[in-house]
């Protein structure tokens, strides 16, 4: 009788360290007050979205490629898409207002800091992507390049608040997994 107790003890803490491995290893947490990136967002905004002269295109919104990422789809997503921004949609705006850029400037460093914090993830194999993360990408890849590079930077950052959003969403879903 006592080896069966034992043998279902161990089998219950086998399941328990199993569930923590699939739900708290798969993800990595990004521990980044995205507040602050908001809020400067919030303040360039209009006008970012003021030169955007393509209204009824999207580069992140309608492709749904974030909506269907899979939980553990979320680390390489994450990182994927702040390497597009970094990569791509800071180096291809060219903004003249001053105060405007010191917030894209601020925004672009709070992106690198996420992405090294995601490269320690992804060293320590906890940041798999797989082929359902890689479409999604290569969809907002492909939007970006239907348009001209200048146009698609300035559609790109109007529509920042949805990453944002989308990353605030996986952050509170990680934290209570």
């Amino acid at each position: 009788m006592n080896v069966q107790h034992v043998s279902l003890w161990l089998l219950g803490a086998m399941l328990i360290l199993y569930s923590v491995h699939t739900h708290g290893l798969r993800r990595c947490q990004v521990s980044v007050d995205t507040r602050h990136i908001e809020e400067s967002f919030q303040e360039i905004k209009r006008a970012i979205q003021a030169k955007d002269i393509f209204q009824n295109v999207t580069i992140l919104s309608t492709s749904e490629a974030l909506q269907s990422i899979k939980p553990s789809d979320v680390c390489c997503m994450t990182k994927n898409v702040l390497a597009f921004y970094v990569d791509r949609v800071f180096k291809d705006h060219q903004e003249p207002n001053p105060r405007v850029l010191r917030k894209i400037s601020s925004i672009a460093n709070s992106f690198l800091y996420m992405q090294k914090a995601l490269q320690r993830c992804q060293e320590q194999k906890r940041c798999h992507c797989r082929q359902e993360a890689t479409n999604a990408t290569k969809i907002i890849h492909d939007n970006y390049d239907q348009l001209e590079v200048r146009s698609a930077a300035v559609k790109s950052l109007g529509e920042l608040d949805v990453f944002l959003a989308w990353i605030d969403k996986n952050n509170q879903e990680t934290s209570t997994a």
